[in-house]
């Protein structure tokens, strides 16, 4: 159920897709998102409209397309660099991918059809997040979310894994509270959740995920004071 305040209209029609825009404001500071679910079969062509009409530079996708033999993502990217997809309204190009340890970093050239246009995007997939539960190393997270923070330019970051509300919720919450740490400002890890879930309900689904926000940002700032010392 998305709040209608919120929702992502797409192109003239305001047409619908399953995403949500996302503020959140901490410390006087304020962080753009889009949260959506991961793209189906069916919805591909309308996601990538989303990523140009919002000059949105990163996607982070928090899942596999296929987790304990379930379908969680429809492989909305080109299998190879020799193969473009060719969608409705675009054609998308792999220029490049880096397989590493706990994600894949791949990037799009995207052209838009009617006016012949490049952009190019940065698209970061986390890759160990087990099917139930959550990571079994924070530090591999943290590292994901810091290389997403690093490489973002323009537009709203778009982050999805299944249904974008769970984990999607998880990598919001932690990126917001990482900002905060480094310009030592103070954050409410409680406020953040409320003010996500209340532009799009069932922001961070289990106990498990909400205690792993706790348990990220608790090994950042045990780190930052091991460095003190």
């Amino acid at each position: 159920m998305i709040d209608d305040s919120t929702r992502v209209p797409l192109g003239e029609n305001k047409d619908y897709i399953n995403a949500s825009y996302i503020k959140i404001v901490n410390s006087g500071q304020e962080y753009y998102y889009i949260a959506t679910q991961g793209p189906l079969p069916g919805t591909t062509d309308d996601f990538w409209h989303m990523v140009l009409e919002n000059n949105s530079n990163v996607i982070v996708m928090i899942t596999r397309e296929i987790e304990a033999g379930v379908s969680k993502c429809h492989h909305y990217w080109p299998v190879s660099m020799k193969k473009p997809l060719e969608l409705k309204s675009c054609c998308i190009f792999l220029e490049n991918q880096q397989i590493l340890q706990y994600f894949i970093i791949r990037i799009f050239q995207v052209v838009r059809k009617s006016t012949g246009i490049s952009h190019f995007v940065k698209h970061l997939q986390f890759t160990k997040w087990p099917d139930h539960g959550t990571p079994a190393s924070a530090e591999s997270f943290i590292k994901y979310v810091r290389y997403a923070r690093k490489s973002h330019l323009t537009g709203p970051v778009i982050v999805h894994c299944c249904a974008g509300v769970g984990r999607t919720g998880v990598f919001l919450c932690v990126d917001v509270v990482f900002c905060a740490i480094e310009k030592s400002f103070s954050f409410n890890i409680m406020n953040i959740v409320g003010q996500m879930r209340q532009q799009r309900y069932g922001m961070i689904q289990t106990k498990e995920q909400y205690i792993f926000c706790y348990k990220i940002v608790l090994e950042v700032l045990q780190k930052l004071l091991t460095l003190k010392k």
